[in-house]
């Protein structure tokens, strides 16, 4: 009887472990897809021939988007915004989470802003009264309209005040014994031992930012001051009308070698690798910080 009982764990561990190595492979093909399609030539890439080595190696898609002043400017305006934005975003979050993971008899009125906070994840204001916001404070074409719109995130507040309740009670007071406040509390108790939910809501934070292009699109006027995902972006739509620089001996070259199909892809690549090398430093914190940001004492 135990034989057959170790048989079936050895079989079950099996099958588990098949299943999340096919799903570890379904995550990383298409990524390997994206980058061969990238480095292979025009007429293989529309042919749809490309399958995970490129064909017809050619790093012209690459150049094309890379051989730009604009493109290293838009990269450091991109890494303005994430040095910006992730710190005020943090700062932000913390010092909402924490009054809101008190207990109703320490805050009255508490379930009101989070109901209020709540309903904002489910109705937003809208394209046209954000824009208009933006441009009455004087935020038009700076790097501060691409950073206050989404300084408070209403789900990584949940998330953290969820972190916050989940800490024992008598660490906080203790403190207040001691003739802490709450701002000391905060930063010197709850913050330290927040560190795997932080970088999980850090993660997010800097994905966010990075990854936005639309807000650069139409909260900046001057292409100068785009972005990098909004530059690419551009990027790509121009390529789908390369007929324009037909005249231009260097774009009948990249029309020859490059198409839509393999800017878009290395578009894609140079997106995602920043985060790609950013996840491994904080993937052990990860899975801890969303579940116990996620369990409600």
């Amino acid at each position: 009887m135990v034989e057959n009982k170790t048989v079936a764990e050895k079989f079950f561990d099996i099958l588990i472990y098949s299943i999340m190595i096919t799903l570890a492979v379904s995550c990383i093909l298409p990524m390997i897809n994206i980058l061969a399609i990238s480095f292979s030539s025009r007429s293989r890439a529309m042919a749809n021939q490309v399958t995970f080595w490129p064909l017809d190696y050619t790093p012209l898609a690459y150049k094309f988007i890379i051989d730009k002043p604009q493109f290293f400017r838009g990269m450091f305006i991109s890494l303005q915004r994430i040095m910006l934005g992730v710190p005020i975003n943090m700062f932000l979050i913390l010092i909402t989470a924490y009054p809101l993971s008190k207990r109703n008899n320490r805050f009255r009125g508490r379930q009101i802003y989070v109901w209020y906070l709540f309903v904002t994840m489910i109705f937003s204001g809208g394209l046209i009264p954000t824009y208009l916001t933006v441009k009455t404070l004087g935020l038009m074409d700076s790097i501060w309209a691409l950073v206050l719109p989404s300084a408070v995130g209403t789900w990584n507040i949940i998330l953290m005040l969820n972190f916050f309740r989940a800490l024992p009670e008598s660490l906080e007071e203790a403190a207040y014994v001691d003739g802490a406040g709450h701002m000391r509390v905060l930063f010197k108790i709850f913050v330290p031992l927040s560190a795997p939910a932080m970088a999980t809501i850090g993660l997010f934070v800097c994905v966010g930012h990075w990854n936005a292009w639309f807000d650069g699109l139409i909260f900046m006027n001057t292409p100068a001051r785009y972005p990098l995902q909004t530059y690419i972006y551009t990027i790509v739509n121009a390529v789908a009308f390369l007929e324009l620089y037909m005249n231009d001996p260097e774009m009948m070259l990249y029309m020859e070698k490059i198409s839509d199909k393999t800017v878009k892809a290395a578009q894609i690549f140079l997106a995602a690798l920043p985060i790609l090398i950013l996840y491994p430093f904080l993937q052990k914190y990860f899975m801890k910080g969303i579940v116990l940001g996620s369990v409600k004492e």
